[in-house]
């Protein structure tokens, strides 16, 4: 249930400093005189803007403060994952189609956000199995030789993997807490 707080003076104004602040990110390429293409434009925009309508979603469905945390984490960790691909490829640079496999650790968080019914508890175990998914692609990446060569190979799996499974399994985490604080809260679309 939204409380009267949400819909005050006080959650306008996070909505519009989250709204405004999506709209600096989209603008920043232009401010520094990166060389992006209208398409760029056009992908950042949607990718911004998918992930600004489901947090609204979340934070209008659960009053479950961890619950929105641990969402709005992982939707942290989709968007970069997508945004890093796009612009300079996780594995090499982003030409290379090893990057490809990073959509299968997206695709388990949905899934498995799907198939919890976004319930808190199953939504924890999605974003575990999204750290392990990510986790997977960095050695299968490695003992394949898709990386880039030498140490910067290593050093990209290495920080990579670890940066992005530290957020799945830290939103996991905190799906776990409002599991706990809650029966099960879960959020219905």
């Amino acid at each position: 249930m939204t409380t009267q707080t949400e819909r005050g003076p006080r959650g306008l104004l996070w909505r519009r400093i989250g709204w405004g602040a999506a709209a600096l990110i989209l603008l920043l390429p232009l401010i520094t005189g990166a060389p992006w293409t209208l398409f760029d434009y056009i992908v950042a925009g949607a990718l911004l803007g998918g992930a600004g309508l489901v947090l609204e979603l979340v934070v209008w469905a659960s009053g479950s403060l961890a619950y929105r945390a641990g969402a709005g984490l992982a939707l942290a960790a989709a968007f970069l994952l997508i945004w890093v691909n796009g612009a300079v490829g996780f594995l090499g640079n982003e030409d290379n189609p090893a990057n490809l496999m990073f959509a299968g650790v997206i695709a388990v968080a949905v899934l498995g956000s799907v198939i919890a019914g976004f319930k808190a508890k199953g939504m924890a175990w999605a974003m575990s199995a999204a750290a392990a998914a990510q986790v997977s692609v960095g050695v299968i990446a490695l003992a394949r030789g898709w990386t880039s060569p030498g140490n910067a190979g290593l050093y990209e799996v290495v920080m990579g993997t670890s940066v992005f499974s530290a957020m799945w399994i830290l939103s996991g985490g905190l799906f776990r807490t409002a599991a706990e604080k809650a029966t099960d809260t879960a959020v219905t679309l």
